[in-house]
């Protein structure tokens, strides 16, 4: 057993903050232990007015995703054995989001423009009397960008979303590429004209933030870039 610094940003409107500030707690943990076990300590042992998402720990949902040691990651897949010092463990909220309460965030606007890119599968045709049959090569290329849990790491790491909060963002331009590259998709003409704005996938400068924060370690770059390519060789 380890005892673990636990630094953790604090900020309770209904308390009447006006600004953030941290609170320090000494935590006695097992090297092998993640964060979001550090935070349940906290919680259910020190300080229960600690407010912080979580709900499947098994980075499933993507609840628990917060800034640990100034990097975005999932509280419950980051194990203490793997940070630089497992010793001190720095906890915020994620980046440029507004905080509703301590590690809480508002992700109203994350998901609204999640929705702008209609991200569901529009088919004009009847459907068939069985299913709608994709190849395993037509499946192969949507197969990695259907792993995204929404859990906001990407979007929130991203320089281009920091300076323009109209930007699009990197999880909703991901769900644009899994559904106008999905070979039973009819509605990638309308998805592409709506990421081919100022604020939408042009916005994107190739930083690789959003490859670096991704809990699944999806290629995200990689596929907006693909819809780059998409809308230069289409006709107009």
């Amino acid at each position: 057993m380890i005892q673990v610094k636990v630094k953790v940003y604090r900020f309770n409107p209904e308390k009447g903050d006006k600004k953030p500030h941290y609170d320090e707690f000494t935590v006695e943990a097992d090297p092998t232990e993640k964060v979001l076990d550090l935070l349940h300590k906290i919680k259910w042992e020190q300080d229960g007015t600690l407010a912080f998402r979580r709900s499947c720990a098994h980075g499933i949902c993507g609840s628990c995703a917060m800034k640990i040691n100034g990097q975005n990651r999932l509280a419950c897949e980051t194990n203490l054995k793997n940070l630089k010092d497992p010793t001190r463990v720095t906890i915020e909220p994620l980046q440029s989001l507004p905080v509703i309460k301590d590690l809480v965030v508002d992700m109203s606007d994350f998901f609204k423009k999640y929705e702008i890119v209609k991200p569901y599968l529009i088919a004009k045709t009847p459907p068939p009397s069985a299913e709608r049959y994709q190849s395993v090569e037509d499946r192969q290329l949507i197969d990695e960008s259907t792993k995204c849990i929404l859990c906001g790491a990407c979007s929130t790491s991203c320089p281009s979303n920091w300076k323009n909060p109209n930007f699009l963002g990197p999880a909703a331009l991901l769900k644009a590429f899994r559904y106008s590259f999905d070979s039973r998709d009819e509605g990638a003409a309308e998805r592409l004209d709506i990421v081919d704005q100022n604020d939408g996938v042009w916005r994107c400068h190739t930083i690789f933030n959003c490859v670096e924060a991704c809990p699944k370690e999806i290629n995200i770059t990689w596929h907006i870039s693909e819809l780059k390519k998409r809308l230069v060789s289409r006709d107009y």
